[in-house]
Formats: structure tokens, C-alpha cells, sequence
């Protein structure tokens, strides 16, 4: 009798739950569902035992990515991640006439360079709207102009909620996304320009002015919980060709809402925002200091990052050593190369991606890692030397993080870590069978290890060719490293 009960209830578990575990993973998903909802009832449960997770070594060779990061700058402000004390996040002003000289890195930006602002606010005194600013300031006599070549930023709530989706869904017009920043770098990857952005700010001699001062309200909310995820391409110039080299500085701040006398909120003014930045500290509280570059044993902290990076863009060809194309490889087999890898998941590879930094606060991130925002734009010359035809398939997977591979291959699981490691669009670019150019943009949300469909699946004829082009702007809130593979199909 108590036998029948516990297969009943099995029965019953399984049933509801197969609407959630259905399309990403079977039973092994909801084995672990029940485990998670009714730890004490599953190890007495008929199956229990049954379904152990299997681990998926893949016959795939694992190659550096070639290519390297560019030059470009990236105004970086994601320390800390969790505001609950208002301050500076970045200033590369010059510290010499600012009361809190730590805070301030004295750093003038020129030329393009990219910003990434990424911050949260977690149950704020009186529910208080955190507003988020971006100040810039013209220290030469000459007047500059700021262009916005592309901007986007969104709140998590109403905006882009971290929720789940298909591991991979047809994006085509952007409207699938799973966080603010997973919103926000597509929409730059698309080359948008929102309307709460100026198209360029004109900066007189010695001014400052707000490119931006939004807000992430938590009022309304059921949990006081929300963030807000900013990217922008800018360029500085001169008043005309002549004008010597331009130049600002820069500031990312964080400031409550000032009260009214009839109750409401309102933004903060632009002078209130000039006296924060003159009289205001680092805000708080502060993300766990890093490990120092030099240490390679024990517990490793990356960090959270809030400085001046140096690479904004990793463009790739990948082919063989000395070649202009890629040789598909055996039926069977791949050839994985790494995304994003960092320190101690370089993936055997020992190259390091995480872009470093120019300048830094001392506890904060010393490189980029996750390289949140980096345009990584990947061309595949893929080139058939067999007299059979072959299927090939090119993928974005995530698989385990390793610094060596100890299993001589990339290691995946069935099921699947129950957690998003990497969400975001990518744009799959290629031509079809009769020639024609075919643009995609397909969103991605998958779980670490988890075994997943590929981007594009190709024909290709004896001792021919096809051109894949893969590119996507790092997603905020994926977690690296993951690899570009290439199979040839049994």
C-alpha cells in the first residue's frame, strides 16, 4: 500500500511538472524540479536512483580563437553591481580639485568609445528612485561635440524581466530578451538610436553637461528590486577638422530622487549632480575585492568591474594555420573555438580573452571578464576537401569552465546545470544553396552543459565552400566562457 501511494505520487509529480521540463531536458529535468519542490520525498521515490546526471565528453578539438581585441575604449560601470548608498561609480575626472581624490581616475576620453553602465538597487530607504548619471565635462578652451552613434538602456522592471525562454527562438525583430542588458547591447548590435538620447551634446569650454539621468524606480514593485542596463557608442570631436585633438572626461553617479513639497519625486537637477560629484565618496557597499593577477591557487574572485578598458571588439577569422579557409573536420568530430574565456577557464587553451584595464579602482576588477558588451564578430570560410557531400552544423554552446581539459574534450551534462549561463541574440549571416544572403538573429538561452541545437545546419557539395558569419555583443548576465563549434555530421 505505501509502495502504490509513493508510485502515485511519482505519477502525479511527474504529470504537472512535464509542461516545464518537456522542452529542456525530459524527466532528467524534472527529477530535478521534484528534488528542488520535495527534497525530503525524493530519495524515496521508485526512481530516484534511476536517473543519475550523465556526463557528455564531445571528440571535439579545442583551438585558440584567432584574432584579438581592437583598441577601443570602453567607459565600464558595474561596481558595485548592488547601489544601496548613493555615490561615484566612475569618474575619470581629475582628483586634484575633487574633495575624495580616490574616487576620480583622471582619464580624458577621445575619439569613439563605447559605455557600459549595469547597476541594481535592492529595497532603497522609503522605497526611493535610484537615478543613474552620466556626466561629462569639457576641460579644454575649445568647444566639443559628443555624437551618439547608438544607445540603448532599460530598466529590468517593466522592461526586460530576467525570465526563461526557448534555448534558441527566431529574433527578428528584437522583441525576445531576458534582462536589461541582454536588451540593450542587442539593440546597439542592430545599430538603434532611442529617442532619450541626444543625437550629439554640445560642450562649451570648461561646462559639464548630463548625456543621461534616468531612473530605476522600485514604488509598485511586488519585490523592491530592480536595475537598469545602459550601452552606448559615442564619439568626441572638435568644432571642425582644424580643432586640436577633443577630449572629455567622464563621470557614472548614482543619486536619490529629491521629495517635493507636494509629496512626488523628481529627478536630480544637473547642479546636484556637480555636488555630488565634487563632494560625493565611492558609492557603497563595495564588491568583494579581486585575487590578484599572480595568484593561481585557492578561491579566485574576479570581481565586479568599474574602470577604463582597453578592447571593445574581437573580429576573427577562423581558419587553419597558414590558410584562408577552415577544413570541415571528420564525420563525428568538431572544432570548438573559445568564447570569452578568463582566468582559470581558458578551456586548455591558456589564452585569455577578458579585456584588461587601463585604469581602476584598487577593489575592483583587474580585466573585463565576461567582456560584457565586446562585439565579438566571427567569419567561418568553411571548405568541404572531400569528394562526398557532408553536413555541417555550427553551434554556440556552453560547456563546463576548465582551465585544462581533463577529460580530453569539452564536458557537458544531461541534464543540464538548472541555471541561464548565457542568454542573449547573436546574427548568423550566410548564403543559401542558391546564393541568396541570409541574415538572422536568433536568441539564445541556455543552461551550462546543456546539450543544445546548432545556429545553422549547411550542405556542402565535394571540394566546395560556404561562408558563415557569426557575431553578437557580449551579453551581461551570460556567464563565460562558452566556444564557436564546428561539426561535420555521422
Amino acid at each position: 500500500m505505501k509502495d502504490q501511494l509513493l508510485h502515485r505520487i511519482t505519477s502525479i509529480l511527474i504529470v504537472s511538472l512535464s509542461a516545464v521540463g518537456g522542452a529542456v531536458g525530459g524527466i532528467f529535468f524534472r527529477q530535478e524540479v521534484i528534488l528542488e519542490r520535495f527534497p525530503t520525498l525524493l530519495p524515496r521515490l521508485p526512481f530516484a536512483h534511476a536517473l543519475p546526471p550523465q556526463e557528455i565528453i564531445t571528440d571535439t578539438e579545442v583551438r585558440p580563437l584567432p584574432g584579438k581585441l581592437d583598441q577601443m575604449l570602453m567607459f565600464n560601470s558595474n561596481s558595485p553591481e548592488w547601489v544601496k548608498q548613493e555615490g561615484i561609480l566612475l569618474s575619470t575626472f581629475p582628483g586634484g580639485w575633487r574633495s575624495v581624490l580616490q574616487a576620480h581616475l583622471e582619464y580624458r576620453l577621445t575619439g569613439e568609445f563605447e559605455v557600459f553602465s549595469h547597476h541594481f538597487t535592492h529595497t532603497p530607504p522609503d522605497l526611493k528612485t535610484l537615478y543613474l548619471g552620466l556626466m561629462v565635462h569639457n576641460p579644454d578652451p575649445e568647444p566639443v561635440t559628443v555624437e551618439v552613434l547608438s544607445a540603448a538602456s532599460y530598466l529590468l522592471e517593466p522592461d526586460a524581466p530576467f525570465k526563461e525562454q526557448p534555448a534558441i527562438s527566431d529574433n527578428a525583430n528584437g522583441e525576445i530578451y531576458s534582462g536589461p542588458g541582454i536588451r540593450a547591447v542587442d539593440e546597439v548590435l542592430r545599430g538603434k538610436q532611442p529617442s532619450e538620447f541626444p543625437e550629439t551634446l554640445e560642450i562649451g569650454p570648461g561646462e559639464s553637461q548630463m548625456l543621461m539621468s534616468l531612473p530605476i524606480p522600485v514604488k509598485g514593485l511586488k519585490r523592491p528590486v530592480n536595475g537598469r542596463s545602459t550601452f552606448m557608442r559615442l564619439k568626441v570631436r572638435g568644432q571642425n577638422d582644424d580643432s586640436p585633438l577633443a577630449s572629455i572626461y567622464m563621470a557614472s553617479l548614482a543619486q536619490y530622487g529629491k521629495m517635493q513639497p507636494d509629496g512626488k519625486e523628481r529627478s536630480p537637477t544637473l547642479e546636484e549632480w556637480q555636488q555630488l560629484l565634487d563632494e560625493g565618496s565611492l558609492a557603497q557597499p563595495r564588491d568583494k575585492i579581486p585575487t590578484p593577477l599572480e595568484q593561481t591557487t585557492g578561491q579566485l574572485i574576479y570581481s565586479r568591474v568599474a574602470g577604463i578598458q582597453k578592447g571593445a571588439k574581437w573580429e576573427a577569422d577562423l581558419v587553419d594555420d597558414g590558410k584562408d579557409s577552415l577544413t570541415i573536420p571528420d564525420r563525428g568530430k568538431g572544432i570548438s573555438f573559445p568564447i570569452s574565456t578568463v582566468r582559470a577557464g581558458t578551456l586548455g587553451t591558456k589564452q585569455v580573452q577578458a579585456a584588461p584595464l587601463i585604469v581602476r579602482y584598487p577593489d575592483t576588477a583587474y580585466e573585463s571578464h565576461g567582456n560584457y558588451g565586446v562585439h565579438y564578430d566571427l567569419h567561418i570560410p568553411l571548405f568541404n576537401a572531400t569528394d562526398e557531400t557532408q553536413k555541417v552544423t555550427v553551434s554556440l554552446e556552453t560547456p563546463f569552465k576548465e582551465e585544462k581539459l581533463s577529460k580530453n574534450g569539452l564536458i557537458f551534462r544531461q541534464p543540464p546545470l538548472d541555471f541561464p549561463f548565457f542568454r542573449g541574440t547573436v546574427r548568423l549571416r550566410y548564403e543559401d544553396e542558391q546564393g541568396k544572403t541570409v541574415i538572422k538573429y536568433l536568441h539564445l538561452w541556455h543552461r551550462r552543459g546543456q546539450i543544445v541545437d546548432p545556429l545553422i545546419k549547411l550542405k556542402l557539395n565535394p571540394k566546395s565552400s560556404r561562408f558563415v558569419r557569426v557575431d553578437f555583443r557580449y551579453p551581461p548576465d551570460a556567464t563565460p566562457p562558452q566556444v564557436i563549434t564546428i561539426k561535420t555530421l555521422d
